[in-house]
């Protein structure tokens, strides 16, 4: 038998669920309609697994395909499987806590701290430290390699992150996320140390983004692309360093706030507009000379900046259960503080 079969194998001997599909089914997405008819504690995304792993089957034949769609009459089976521990094992990683209940927990990443396990990067984790901390509350939806993550940072973006230990609180973050706050209370707001001076003392950045040329990182692609995705934040110039001198390179400290939330957007779209993060190690090659038009020390200390000056210092979101929204800021962290006050002093 092979390991999909097993795996198939393995649903139909749990005790199903028999779902009927009424006349307000038709024309929906097999995925959306099972995730309501489920009740709150199950999310979209554990459905659409579930689908894909054979759980599922309409008029008694097995379907894989999520967007399928609903017609009045049908009789959907769903075998739900016990809860699996997550593939990644518990690590005893220190954690800066800054709220938990029994729905979720709220976190200030360190910059170097990688969010789940891939290539190169299958310990010492914030899922890692997460299942060691939060042990068997942690939500397994999302993934076993992902647990409870409904949003992530850069490995070297440092800020505020929220991860959901319950299947209602997976569902709710996750769709509060996926509208990036239009309609709902999400709010995340950022802290970037920019080359030079934006030329307005706020702006908006609306740019297409897709794969770069390396397949690895992401570029501002033309609309019509294939792989182009809607991409929009909105910066505010907080403050300007050097503006009233000529000697040395301009930097500023920006606030940005994301209505979408792409892969490095920020990174990508102040690099666009000619105002990479300093530091960026691949978005910011073409600013490199800049740091030998500044004083010393801070040339030393922004040569030796071993990341992206990029800081998630703002989220707001509703909780999950209580509804009532939350707010929770971290402070810039002391490594991006100092190349902050390096920069004042020009």
């Amino acid at each position: 038998m092979s390991a999909h079969n097993e795996e198939t194998q393995k649903f139909i001997e749990a005790a199903p669920a028999v779902l009927e599909a009424g006349p307000d089914a038709v024309g929906q997405r097999l995925d959306q309609w099972l995730a309501a008819k489920l009740g709150p504690d199950m999310s979209r995304s554990r459905v659409q697994m579930l689908i894909k792993q054979g759980a599922v089957t309409v008029n008694g034949k097995p379907v894989d395909e999520t967007k399928r769609k609903m017609t009045a009459g049908e009789s959907v089976s769903v075998a739900m499987p016990e809860p699996e521990p997550a593939e990644p094992q518990g690590e005893n990683i220190a954690l800066d806590v800054l709220y938990e209940d029994d729905e979720l927990i709220v976190i200030n990443k360190p910059a170097g701290l990688v969010v789940h396990p891939g290539a190169g990067n299958w310990t010492g984790t914030l899922v890692n430290a997460l299942i060691h901390h939060c042990g068997e509350s942690l939500s397994g939806i999302g993934g076993v390699r992902r647990p409870g993550i409904v949003h992530r940072l850069d490995k070297e973006t440092s800020g505020v992150m929220v991860v959901a230990k319950t299947d209602r609180a997976h569902k709710a973050l996750s769709e509060a996320f996926a509208d990036h706050g239009r309609t709902g209370d999400l709010e995340r707001a950022y802290l970037a140390l920019v080359w030079g001076i934006p030329q307005r003392p706020t702006g908006t950045v609306d740019a297409p983004l897709g794969r770069a040329a390396d397949r690895v990182r992401r570029a501002v692609v033309p609309e019509g692309r294939d792989d182009a995705r809607h991409a929009i934040t909105h910066f505010t110039v907080v403050e300007r360093f050097g503006e009233k001198q000529q000697e040395f390179a301009t930097a500023s400290l920006v606030e940005c706030r994301l209505e979408t939330g792409r892969t490095h957007q920020i990174r990508v779209h102040m690099a666009h507009i000619g105002h990479p993060v300093v530091g960026d190690p691949d978005y910011g090659q073409a600013f490199r000379t800049k740091v030998n038009r500044l004083p010393e020390p801070l040339k030393s200390e922004v040569k030796a900046f071993p990341r992206q000056a990029l800081h998630a210092r703002l989220l707001a979101f509703r909780h999950p259960a209580t509804h009532l929204t939350m707010r929770f800021e971290a402070p810039i962290p002391r490594d991006m503080e100092a190349l902050v006050v390096g920069f004042r002093e020009l």
